[in-house]
């Protein structure tokens, strides 16, 4: 469900309540034996497009999975709420694991938040799926054994779009000027950056420090306009993506604007024609993978739209969870993880199975670069962009492009 406002449910609540205790503790054994899954994503702010998707995916996959049978029989209840911001997402989390008494904590996009909820979970020695912050220092520095992260971590973002760029002829001995948002997601994105230049013979001339409620970037645009680069790297988030791109094209600039992170809502609400460049993504509604299509198919006929890459990724989360529950036949967070750490693997709508990896519980899978198509090229408005080919390649490891222990420093607390 998503959570009703909190007084009119807790009086109805208490009013069937009390009807149960008298004529039907049959109804109280079965809703005890639901699987309670406690879900936040933002719905609100610079990142609420992305949780709108994101609420989709996974109820959809709840409900087939419910229509389904469950979970070795045991039906699951979703709660699902705006995780506002870091302070609010914490407090939303502990309330979840008090007094909603989830067996299982999933969600969110902001890696700021994300964190906050991580602490929430160590503190209360419980599981926490963290599905889409992509920051780096999640599973690097502030990592904890009781997180496991699903979505594609900076480095890897950068080490998709910086093999393309490469390729393309577009690194060694080019002069990048990056804007970045300005909190742990960004900072962390920009060190990603920082070292793929270092390591490639790319040279950065400047960087842009932006907060996340900036709408003008004309300010930045003018300072890009002075330093003369040849190419301009996004490392925004959210709707900022969206309006950066539209003001670039607008400006009217030579040099290409490539980027580090993109989600395609905002691809799609940029117009078409706006956005050019490479960027990278974890997946996209064209990939072409019969089990992929098919969840696509399904998503298209139940919404009327295509999936953005948040609605696929709670939805392979959540299938992802079911299938873990049903082999440690129960929600047990110490099995569970225990069970993950094993690099069990898991069909996520890809080429290749995912399974997360032990030492700092990240899912290893493909990512992809992609091309913006050009004003003329697109079929309707969700036809924006040309996927390219899977990296790491099919006989590379899927831990290539990742993170090494070396960038992570992730060290679990006994």
């Amino acid at each position: 469900m998503i959570r009703k406002n909190r007084r009119a449910v807790l009086k109805g609540g208490a009013a069937f309540a009390g009807t149960i205790a008298f004529g039907f503790p049959a109804i109280v054994r079965a809703q005890s034996n639901n699987i309670k899954i406690g879900h936040l994503t933002p719905l609100t702010g610079f990142l609420g497009a992305l949780g709108a998707y994101a609420q989709l995916g996974i109820k959809m996959a709840v409900e087939e999975i419910n229509a389904a049978g469950g979970v070795n029989g045991r039906k699951l209840d979703l709660i699902s709420e705006d995780s506002v911001n870091p302070a609010t997402a914490a407090t939303k989390a502990q309330r979840m694991y008090d007094q909603d008494k989830v067996d299982i904590l999933m969600g969110e996009i902001n890696s700021a938040s994300a964190l906050t909820i991580m602490q929430v979970a160590e503190r209360n020695k419980r599981f926490f799926l963290q599905i889409g912050a992509r920051s780096d220092a999640l599973r690097g520095k502030n990592c904890n054994k009781y997180t496991f992260h699903v979505d594609i971590p900076n480095t890897v973002m950068v080490n998709a779009v910086g093999q393309a760029l490469m390729r393309d002829n577009m690194v060694k001995g080019k002069k990048f000027f990056t804007l970045t948002a300005d909190y742990i997601f960004g900072h962390d994105l920009l060190a990603a950056a920082k070292r793929f230049f270092s390591a490639n013979e790319g040279n950065l001339i400047g960087n842009e420090l932006i907060a996340t409620d900036v709408t003008d970037f004309s300010p930045y645009l003018l300072k890009v306009r002075q330093a003369q680069p040849d190419i301009v790297c996004c490392n925004l988030a959210g709707n900022q993506v969206t309006n950066l791109v539209k003001q670039y094209a607008e400006f009217g600039f030579s040099y290409p604007l490539v980027g580090f992170n993109l989600n395609t809502a905002d691809a799609w609400a940029a117009g078409e024609g706006n956005l050019a460049g490479t960027w990278p993504t974890v997946w996209y509604h064209t990939l072409d993978v019969p089990a992929s299509k098919t969840f696509v198919t399904n998503f298209i006929k139940k919404y009327g739209k295509p999936p953005e890459n948040h609605a696929w990724i709670e939805y392979v989360s959540m299938k992802v969870m079911a299938q873990a529950m049903s082999e440690i036949k129960g929600t047990d967070n110490a099995k569970l993880i225990a069970h993950l750490e094993k690099q069990a693997q898991f069909d996520i709508l890809k080429g290749r199975k995912g399974y997360f990896r032990n030492w700092d519980h990240q899912l290893m899978q493909e990512a992809y670069p992609f091309t913006a198509k050009k004003k003329g090229e697109p079929k309707d408005k969700w036809d924006v962009m040309t996927l390219g080919p899977a990296v790491p390649a099919a006989n590379q490891s899927l831990e290539s492009i990742a993170p090494t222990r070396e960038q992570n420093a992730c060290t679990f607390k006994a």
